[in-house]
């Protein structure tokens, strides 16, 4: 293990010119579990990069003034005030002196974006509340959570108890703060006390451990990189490319901020005397050719033995599953990263290759930093979405709420990956307010519910595997879902009258029911510039290919042929004036038989000749079991984007099923709508509203009854160039 004094290699201004005036000798020492990739100092360009790299950033609020940064000190300082007052009237409460009481002390410690210094401006603030021996933590979440709603710079105050690392949320005097506690087997807590001694940990309990871990973390961290200010402005650009991008969120699947911080601070110690602008390209460069799921380590694994599980893939089989280890320096060492999922783990490999493209073109001066950080398009990648509609009825009820469904959408990507139809289910992680109005109006003056009613979503997109003919049947992953939800909004006793979770599958035509349309009409204009992930995808494996100097033939032929024809569609993109939902008007049709290699091309379009409104719906009811209502959409057959076959995809109700069929003749392209038996009605622009058994019904395969040859397998129907 490498020890070093806090700080490293010293600090410096956040510019980067730190690292070439410093002295080298400790950094080039052994950091991490390597040895150092590159010792080079930064060259003029290097530190000139990192000054516009800086300038850059301060456009998105990222760096917090003199003035913001002392109120945050201030409420902190007046927290630890409050904690010691606390610790000292509970003693008192239980019979202990009065002049011991006063020696007892109490103290708050800081972790996260604030400690390691990287915190933007209205960031929330990551605190821990460490207590002696003789403070309980039912005393924690009792004396002192009703002492904290009687200060009046606290508004907002919650409890969550039962979470796996419980914690107290508030906002205090307009500064969020999530607060911890652990309880230490010690007489005394004196002001100065360090938290990185192994030793504190010995006898707690579990819930105090993972409560620490926060601050060793942090600490650990930072002990471990050769310069702090290069590390911090590195990972503040990081950290704002990540939110931009859609894959940061723990909790969703993506990486947290302690991910991104221990990826960051790998950098650094690769490239000890590197700048932030070599950092930043340099950590696209790493893990975008990272092997996973090699785990990421900072350092080697104390060899500390407390009784507590550590991460160890030899002893722990669960270990074995995770896809992108990233492991945190302080004991017990665990996995910062366990909640990735496939789905998670394709959308951020696919970010790190474009990133690793961008930043190229940054530091050979071909495009500025501001391409770094453009949002990508999202509701312009897919067809097809899951939303997740929450509603409450009043704000208290409603940000318990949603905290709650929050932490509980990746068990719903879980479910949809298990769909052998489903490729990707990509999550957005930000929150969207339903833009609904109207409808929504109208609906409470029809049933007498509350104006009040608040609803979020979440949006997941989904991708489909490339087929003539699919069936996608949903019901059984989204009841899995919101009976979790529901039962453990139970048990903890949180589930209260007005709480509802509804699930729908919707087109992206119809997305303007419940987003901004301006947002829309944004997302669309920087699709127009963007690939879709599956492009990318294909671009990174055509190129590992070539790289490699072999591959499958036909497959490495396919994806060549899939990433120019929607690099073709792109620019052909600018002069449309597209709608959401529309038919490809210079489709290319490509016919094959078993017998022949040839293949022709023409122009064609895909009609669909019979559309039906598609929605799940599942609802959850806090008095009466859920009561989950399907009705079938009939999507078009355009795919995501740029597909290399036509797709289909159609969402089968539990009692009422429609099949989709694709008819293929050469240019000319059909869609027909076949009903089931099950069904009465055998009209086009069907809905119907039924009400799902225990168990969902499979749908049964419908022979196509249209005219025409029969359908040919996915890799020889006609390609379709999607907008």
């Amino acid at each position: 293990m490498w020890n070093a004094s806090n700080g490293g290699g010293g600090g410096g201004g956040g510019g980067g010119s730190s690292s070439s005036t410093n002295p080298t000798q400790s950094n080039t020492r052994t950091l991490g579990m390597t040895s150092a990739i590159s010792l080079a100092e930064p060259k003029p360009e290097d530190i000139q990069k990192t000054t516009e790299l800086e300038k850059a950033l301060e456009p998105y609020n990222v760096f917090e003034e003199e003035s913001e940064l002392n109120h945050r000190m201030e409420i902190l300082a007046k927290l630890n005030t409050l904690v010691k007052q606390w610790v000292r009237d509970v003693s008192i409460s239980k019979n202990m002196p009065e002049a011991l009481a006063e020696k007892l002390g109490g103290k708050i410690y800081t972790f996260g974006s604030y400690r390691l210094g990287v915190h933007h401006k209205g960031a929330d603030i990551d605190a821990l509340c460490v207590a002696p021996r003789n403070i309980e933590r039912a005393d924690y979440f009792g004396s002192f959570f009703e002492l904290l709603k009687k200060q009046p710079e606290v508004t907002e105050c919650r409890a969550v108890e039962e979470a796996f690392v419980p914690v107290i949320k508030m906002n205090f005097d307009g500064i969020e703060i999530d607060l911890l506690f652990a309880r230490l087997a010690l007489k005394e807590i004196p002001d100065n006390f360090d938290l990185r001694d192994d030793k504190l940990l010995k006898n707690l309990d579990p819930k105090s451990v993972r409560s620490l871990n926060g601050c060793r973390v942090t600490d650990e961290i930072l002990r471990l990189v050769p310069n702090i200010d290069n590390f911090r402005l590195a990972l503040r650009a990081i950290k704002l490319w990540a939110k931009k991008h859609g894959i940061y969120s723990n909790s969703l699947g993506y990486f947290g901020g302690v991910s991104w911080a221990m990826l960051v601070a790998r950098t650094c110690q690769l490239y000890p005397n590197a700048v932030a602008a070599t950092l930043v390209h340099k950590f696209f460069l790493v893990f975008s050719r990272w092997k996973w799921p090699q785990p990421v380590l900072l350092k080697q694994p104390d060899t500390v033995n407390l009784g507590f599980q550590v991460w160890d893939p030899r002893v722990n089989v669960q270990d074995r599953f995770h896809l992108m280890p990233i492991i945190t320096p302080a004991y017990p060492q665990q996995n910062s990263t366990f909640n990735v999922s496939s789905s998670t783990r394709k959308v951020m490999l696919n970010e790190f290759n474009r990133g690793m493209q961008i930043t190229d073109e940054i530091m050979l001066s071909k495009a500025g930093w501001d391409k770094l950080f453009e949002a990508p398009s999202f509701f312009f990648k897919y067809r097809h979405f899951i939303v997740l509609l929450v509603t409450s009825n009043n704000a208290d009820d409603h940000l318990e709420w949603c905290g709650l469904v929050e932490s509980k959408i990746r068990y719903l990507i879980l479910n949809l990956e298990r769909n052998q139809h489903i490729n990707l289910a990509h999550v957005n992680p930000k929150c969207f307010e339903q833009h609904e109005q109207n409808q929504t109006e109208r609906q409470r003056e029809s049933d007498g519910s509350r104006a009040s009613t608040l609803c979020s979503l979440w949006f997941i997109g989904l991708e489909f595997e490339r087929s003539e003919n699919l069936n996608v049947d949903l019901t059984e992953s989204i009841q899995s879902f919101t009976d979790s939800v529901h039962k453990h909004a139970v048990h903890i006793k949180l589930l209260k009258d007005g709480m509802k979770i509804e699930a729908r599958h919707v087109r992206r035509k119809q997305l303007s029911q419940y987003l901004d349309p301006n947002l829309l009409k944004r997302e669309r204009k920087n699709s127009d510039s963007g690939l879709s992930i599956s492009s990318i995808a294909a671009v990174a494996a055509a190129a590992a290919a070539n790289t490699s100097g072999g591959g499958g033939g036909g497959g490495t032929t396919l994806r060549k042929r899939h990433s120019s024809e929607h690099l073709q569609a792109t620019v052909n993109k600018k002069g449309r004036n597209d709608s959401f939902e529309q038919s490809p008007s210079n489709a290319s049709s490509q016919s094959s038989s078993s017998s022949s290699s040839q293949s022709s091309q023409g122009a064609g379009s895909v009609s669909a000749a019979n559309t039906t409104n598609t929605s799940v719906v599942a609802s959850v009811n806090p008095t009466t079991n859920h009561n989950v209502s399907a009705s079938n959409e009939l999507p078009n057959s355009n795919n995501g984007a740029a597909p290399d076959v036509e797709t289909s995809s159609s969402v089968e109700p539990s009692t009422t099923s429609y099949n989709h069929t694709t008819n293929h003749n050469d240019t000319t392209n059909t869609t027909t709508l076949v009903l089931d038996d099950s069904s009465s009605e055998a009209t086009s622009g069907i809905q119907s509203q039924t009400t799902a058994p225990q168990t969902p019904t499979t749908p049964t395969p419908t022979a196509n009854p249209g005219p025409g040859p029969q359908q040919q397998p996915p890799q020889t129907a006609t390609e379709v160039v999607c907008s």
